[in-house]
């Protein structure tokens, strides 16, 4: 599993973007899949994840209503669309695979990370 994270850039407040998780490698199988994001000087925190067979979906409390996980095994890809967003979403966001079909918030649970790609807020 290879993972390229895209889709990040500079929106005002209120505004969209789409997210991005591609396996390079197309080595895809039975992994979940989340996305994880860190600003400056902070933690990396848990955003939002989706199991292998997508279903049930989990979201950070403070992106709940505004952010959506999906993916499309037959493209390789994960996106996450961000709406609403606001000065605190300012990241770097991350996707990870975990090792099994299934996983949570924790970092713990995912084995290989993407690059990380910038998203920029403008209040």
């Amino acid at each position: 599993v290879q993972l390229q994270a895209s889709g990040g850039g500079l929106v005002q407040a209120g505004g969209s973007l789409r997210l991005s998780c591609t396996d390079s490698r197309r080595t895809f199988s039975n992994n979940a899949v989340g996305w994880f994001r860190q600003a400056p000087g902070k933690e990396r925190e848990f955003v939002a994840a989706i199991p292998w067979r997508g279903g049930s979906t989990i979201y950070a409390d403070s992106v709940k209503g505004r952010f959506t996980i999906s993916r499309d095994s037959a493209k390789n890809t994960v996106y996450l669309q961000m709406n609403s967003l606001e000065s605190e979403d300012t990241a770097t966001y991350y996707c990870a695979a975990a090792l099994r079909p299934v996983a949570g918030r924790s970092l713990a649970d995912y084995r290989y990370w993407g690059q990380g790609t910038l998203v920029t807020v403008s209040s």
